[in-house]
């Protein structure tokens, strides 16, 4: 990232990135500080925070509609402070309510730092985009969830992107769900979503027929999209990409081999030979040299002898 990109608010930041000719744009899916911490390590220029994620680490619950706008803008406003040049896209699901409370949830959104947020056409009793048996509004209501968020964004100091996203592919089809994200964008939404993909040529078909709008591609492997890697999304035409599952899945994996391990045995698994693992590893990564500056440089002597 250059000097001028890290000096742009994340805003001005991810819409440079979307102007970026052949550029497409990655986004691991984060859900706290630490998954984001490592996220922005690895050198991702843009985040993305999951609703299910949240809602599992948050919450122990699963992605039923259950988080609530506190839930997410708390974990949000968190993520977006850690690096505030790097931009961060996070799930504002339905917008918690009719135009009025949509309109909250964007201007909460804008105080905390994030840089788009994406809202969809689910009734408020949603579910995950990649379960079955989705309700959704009708296409009026989805698009004065969108012209609220475009009217607050309007009103308010500062800037933030739109996404729109739409689930009704699954219940009626391409071309509802196509004509849908028209009317999102004809009233203010900055990115097009197309939940539930089902096959690569829809996949393209969808960034056609929205062009030159960016379109957004969900990367949920096991779901019910084709799981495409990052060459394959931007040869069809997508400028973003998310990967919700990203941390969810190696986290539920090993630390289930963990507690299982610790349950039967009596012990956790040991370490890689050559793991560099240390609990001053893992304060590294979330900022302990950072922090050692930051005292040091105010006149504080707490660490001077070193951790």
């Amino acid at each position: 990232m250059s000097n001028q990109i890290e000096q742009q608010t994340a805003v001005a930041n991810l819409r440079a990135q979307l102007a970026e000719p052949g550029k497409i744009i990655v986004c691991p899916g984060v859900y706290d500080g630490f998954t984001a911490r490592m996220a922005l390590n690895a050198g991702f220029d843009c985040l993305y925070m999951t609703g299910a994620g949240t809602t599992i680490s948050r919450l122990g619950m699963p992605d039923l509609g259950i988080a609530t706008l506190n839930d997410m803008r708390e974990t949000a406003s968190m993520i977006a402070s850690l690096d505030p040049s790097v931009p961060l896209i996070a799930d504002a699901d339905t917008g918690y309510g009719g135009p009025v409370m949509v309109g909250r949830t964007v201007a909460q959104y804008m105080q905390a730092g994030v840089a788009a947020l994406h809202l969809e056409d689910q009734v408020q009793s949603k579910r995950c985009g990649h379960l079955l048996n989705k309700q959704i509004v009708s296409q009026d209501e989805f698009v004065s969830r969108i012209r609220a968020a475009a009217l607050v964004r309007k009103q308010r100091a500062g800037d933030i992107l739109i996404i729109a996203r739409t689930d009704a592919l699954q219940s009626e089809g391409y071309d509802v769900a196509r004509d849908r994200l028209r009317a999102a964008i004809a009233v203010g939404a900055d990115i097009a979503f197309l939940e539930g993909i089902t096959s690569k040529e829809q996949a393209r078909q969808i960034c056609e027929d929205l062009a030159p709008t960016p379109v957004l591609f969900n990367n949920v492997p096991g779901g019910l999209s084709p799981d495409l890697s990052v060459q394959e999304a931007q040869e069809l035409g997508f400028k973003l990409i998310i990967h919700p599952g990203l941390c969810l899945t190696p986290v539920f994996e090993a630390v289930t081999k963990a507690m299982k391990a610790l349950k039967e045995d009596g012990a956790p698994p040991k370490p890689e030979l050559n793991s560099a693992f240390s609990p001053k590893t893992v304060f590294e990564v979330v900022g302990l040299h950072e922090c050692l500056r930051l005292d040091e440089a105010a006149g504080g002597a707490a660490y001077n002898g070193g951790v």
